[in-house]
């Protein structure tokens, strides 16, 4: 009886886990294809099917955690039960949990050298994804009259940089009291951005009070 081929989606759903388990234990540098293919139990030529190289796996993994963090933004602005600051609050939130997912392997991933330049192209195409939704919250926040804002492309910006630089200091590993005042320096330029009033902007991290 023939073998039915295995759906390709299937295949790659396999391999992107089992990189995603490989490169948290073992590190990406530390982990080869052919340790991926041995983790799946399948001849390694399987994943060169697939992939061209351990950075195209890499790549596709991190576009697969950009996707899931668009898909859970997309939830968040459809809210219809809380105000467009708490929208941006756990929006940005969403975004450093994201970041520091399993205690920030894909930080330090990207923030390797040898990874800088997938760092910059994924954070160009993060900050594409997310720019509309940010722009949602910040149309609805004036309609509102919750925010007051004179150009909202430039505040998404702004916001953005905030992100970015709030993701470094958790790559970082910031200790607890430091990563807290940026955290609520963070929260005060988010509100100074959008005209917001103050202390309506909460950025609550897990584990945090």
């Amino acid at each position: 009886m023939a073998r039915t081929p295995q759906d390709p989606q299937i295949r790659i759903t396999e391999i992107l886990d089992a990189a995603d388990q490989l490169f948290f234990t073992k590190s990406y540098q530390g982990t080869t294809i052919k340790d991926i293919a041995k983790k799946m139990g399948v001849a390694q030529g399987m994943l060169y099917y697939y992939f061209k190289s351990k950075e195209e796996v890499l790549e596709t993994l991190l576009d697969r955690h950009a996707s899931a963090l668009i898909s859970e933004i997309k939830e968040i602005t459809s809210l219809n039960t809380i105000s467009p600051s708490e929208k941006m609050g756990l929006t940005v939130a969403a975004v450093l949990r994201k970041t520091s997912y399993k205690d920030g392997f894909l930080l330090n991933m990207l923030y390797d050298t040898q990874n800088l330049h997938i760092k910059d192209k994924l954070f160009r195409q993060l900050a594409v994804s997310l720019s509309p939704w940010l722009l949602n919250i910040i149309e609805e926040g004036t309609m509102n009259r919750d925010f007051c804002v004179s150009h909202a492309p430039t505040t998404v910006d702004y916001i953005l940089v905030i992100m970015d630089f709030l993701s470094e200091a958790l790559y970082e590993k910031t200790a607890a009291d430091i990563l807290s005042y940026r955290l609520r320096m963070a929260e005060a330029l988010i509100e100074k951005a959008l005209g917001a009033q103050e202390k309506t902007i909460h950025i609550i991290l897990t584990g945090q009070v």
